[in-house]
């Protein structure tokens, strides 16, 4: 038994599987956001552990005996947060979440300091980044910032407090913008450049690795062993190990609150200059890349409440009835978060362009799901122009459920879309896997292999002659109101 814990931004999730990758025992517990102020986004990191006590309490009560059973423990976790640890260990403010955009005119700083930042990080500092993050603490809360003694990603905060160890691993600490991606290390020069060193952060492990022991304060009160727990990764990295994209060319679709593209890579293949993301992924020697928009199925729940649908399935019957085979009156700009890929805009606003009397709640609806496929193809754009081979996409997260957006993405895409048993699970899963690998030693193609196929998407020919020409005018829309954002 495995027990895979993702600290995502709406919940934990923790999960147990066994050797045959079946899925034993699951639980979740909720999180909330706080937005204190515009474009801002924090959680309380002592949030994060009473959520995951109490998922595991739920596993006790339920399935106690496969608990005793677990081998290993797995992390993964949303990326970007900055978790400020003193001396003490103690948290010394908020974390500043993936989707916080204060950091903006940090961002411009740091590549001033440092001007080779993209080929050192292979990444274009972004305000999600965790290092542009510390550089507005530093200029804003400076008598906060004298008291950092780690800085830790989410589930790094979460091992410290189960081993006590302060580790991370390269996929999750790849999107901090102090890493050397090519070289897999820490970079001094980048930390340097936001007023810390090497000591501030956690040591590195490749994904599958062990970092510590689960201490036996906790072991006994989750009713476990004091198992080894493994590196993990960030989210993503930890996605696409548990849907088995690991080899060259692959890739998957994460329709979850935000969007994700991610393609896996043999070597380091950036493309900062287009907003792409070029990460270590969580296995050894393998780098990924992902374009990243920051609402997607987010977008769907956002229209949902606001035009006072049922919930998100009834609005989804309600926009199937649609007629499509005739273009959208209506052109949503998914920006509600700003905008990473292509943009790198964190003050991007959503926008519903052609609204008329007649303009229905379907209508809005259909609008939204195909804006939102419109952006991932902005991501699978400069993917290409990067040089990436993309040979068979799969399709995870929430968003995931719904046939129709998948039909929409395929045909706005123009490419079948791959659908597998276990793709619901997520992060969680492939954080199990990494934890099994940790133990097991086996190698990565033997663990993470690819869920059965429940069925695939095609791209319908008449919806994508019909998208080809609504794609430019998405494209076009932007173009005219970015100058007022």
């Amino acid at each position: 038994m495995y027990l895979g814990i993702d600290l995502g931004t709406s919940s934990v999730k923790v999960i147990i599987i066994d050797d045959n990758d079946t899925l034993i025992a699951q639980a979740s517990a909720a999180l909330t956001v706080s937005i204190p102020k515009p474009m801002w986004s924090e959680q309380a990191p002592q949030d994060w552990w009473q959520a995951t006590k109490n998922a595991m309490a739920e596993l006790k009560k339920n399935h106690a005996k496969a608990l005793l059973g677990v081998k290993a423990i797995g992390l993964s976790g949303q990326m970007h947060g900055a978790t400020l640890l003193d001396t003490n260990h103690d948290i010394i403010r908020p974390a500043i979440l993936w989707n916080d955009g204060r950091s903006q005119q940090q961002c411009l700083e740091l590549e001033q300091l440092v001007p080779d930042s993209r080929e050192i990080t292979g990444n274009i500092a972004m305000p999600g980044f965790t290092a542009p993050k510390l550089l507005w603490v530093a200029q804003n809360e400076p008598e906060l910032f004298a008291r950092i003694d780690k800085v830790l990603l989410p589930k790094d905060y979460l091992r410290f407090l189960m081993t006590g160890d302060f580790a991370s691993d390269l996929s999750d600490s790849a999107g901090t913008l102090w890493l050397d991606v090519e070289s897999r290390k820490w970079s001094n020069e980048m930390l340097a450049a936001t007023g810390l060193n090497e000591s501030h952060m956690p040591k590195l492990y490749e994904g599958s690795e062990a970092t510590g022991l689960l201490s036996a304060e906790v072991a006994a009160n989750w009713g476990m062993k004091q198992v080894p727990v493994a590196a993990g990764a960030g989210d993503n990295a930890a996605g696409a190990v548990g849907i088995g994209v690991i080899t060259p060319n692959e890739a998957f679709i994460s329709l979850g609150t935000s969007g994700v593209y991610f393609v896996a890579n043999e070597k380091y293949l950036p493309n900062a200059d287009g907003a792409v993301h070029t990460f270590c992924h969580c296995i050894a020697n393998t780098w990924h890349q992902m374009s990243v928009i920051l609402s997607a199925a987010s977008c769907l729940s956002w229209v949902t409440k606001l035009t006072g649908a049922v919930n998100e399935q009834s609005l989804l019957d309600e926009i199937a009835l649609e007629d499509f085979t005739k273009p959208c009156t209506v052109t949503f700009l998914p920006y509600l978060s700003g905008e990473r890929t292509p943009h790198n805009n964190p003050n991007a606003q959503g926008v519903f362009f052609g609204l008329g009397h007649n303009t229905s709640r379907a209508v809005l609806g259909r609008a939204v799901l195909e804006g939102v496929a419109f952006a991932f193809a902005d991501g699978q754009q400069v993917l290409l122009d990067a040089g990436t081979k993309i040979e068979q996409v799969s399709v995870i997260g929430g968003g995931s459920r719904s046939g129709l957006w998948g039909t929409i993405l395929a045909s706005v895409l123009n490419r079948p879309l791959i659908y597998r048993e276990g793709s619901e699970v997520g992060p969680a899963f492939g954080a199990a896997r990494l934890a099994r690998m940790a133990v097991t030693r086996e190698l990565p193609a033997k663990v993470c292999l690819p869920g059965k196929i429940k069925h695939i998407i095609e791209a319908d020919s008449a919806m994508v002659e019909i998208y080809q020409v609504q794609y430019q005018k998405y494209q076009a829309l932007y173009q005219s109101v970015a100058a007022h954002f």
